[in-house]
């Protein structure tokens, strides 16, 4: 083999070398990207990340989602026969969840919304705060208010809601079992909200709890209570979703 041969063999095997090397950099820095990509993802908020939070003097126990929209879009102001009034996050993660989830709008979207109550007359901007601790503090203390945190907040002084679809809201819920806190859950004060569907009976007995959304520790202790709550009858069966919470105490 010749001098020039052999100085083109080793160029060659040094450039396959570093084409080895750079297509294990690309794939090394691909697997960075789709794990980060799907951290990022991952991060964004789901429903069962917010917790329905209103004042003691709010006497219902539960809301329907077509309720609640109506109330946050200022088109009732009145809940289980009192009046309510609708508080907000000014952003964040559980601002979104929740306008995407049970409102249907974006931010943009609703801050446009309630400018038009506002120059028509219709309507004023609700109270807008920048924290968990800040709403809570806020509901507590104001007659008929109703907002919205996220799930592992505190709930001193205030009432989480549960959250149902409009088919069950049509139905009384004449006997509720509250469910078990898992004692080491509580300890550690780690909450959660849990989304169930449930099949309600003619009669009014539940005869189906499924867990679709949540912690399977607090997922459980959710459906063995729903199993035992008691429905006015109907005509016919009714299946719907509920979302419970369980939020740390002091």
């Amino acid at each position: 083999m010749t001098n020039m041969t052999k100085r083109m063999a080793s160029v060659l095997a040094s450039g396959s070398g570093s084409s080895r090397a750079r297509r294990k950099k690309m794939s090394k820095s691909l697997r960075l990207f789709l794990t980060v990509t799907v951290f990022v993802v991952g991060s964004q908020a789901l429903a069962s990340d917010v917790k329905v939070i209103a004042n003691p003097s709010v006497r219902a126990a539960s809301i329907a989602v077509s309720e609640l929209r109506a109330v946050f879009l200022e088109e009732s102001s009145s809940l289980a026969g009192g009046h309510v009034e609708p508080v907000l996050a000014k952003s964040g993660r559980t601002h979104d969840a929740f306008l995407r989830e049970y409102i249907g709008l974006t931010d943009y979207d609703l801050q446009a919304y309630y400018h038009t109550l506002v120059f028509t007359g219709r309507g004023a901007i609700p109270k807008t705060l920048n924290s968990d601790a800040e709403v809570v503090a806020y509901v507590a203390r104001t007659r008929g208010a109703i907002g919205y945190v996220g799930a592992d907040a505190r709930d001193d002084g205030v009432r989480a809601l549960t959250v149902v679809s409009a088919e069950i809201s049509e139905r009384k819920l004449i006997h509720r079992v509250q469910p078990v806190y898992p004692v080491e859950l509580r300890e550690n004060s780690i909450g959660g909200t849990v989304r169930l569907r449930v099949a309600i009976a003619p009669a009014g007995t539940v005869v189906d709890v499924k867990v679709v959304g949540g912690d399977a520790a607090l997922g459980a202790a959710a459906a063995k209570a729903v199993a035992q709550w008691k429905y006015a009858p109907a005509a016919s069966r009714t299946s719907a979703e509920l979302t419970l919470t369980f939020g740390p105490q002091p």
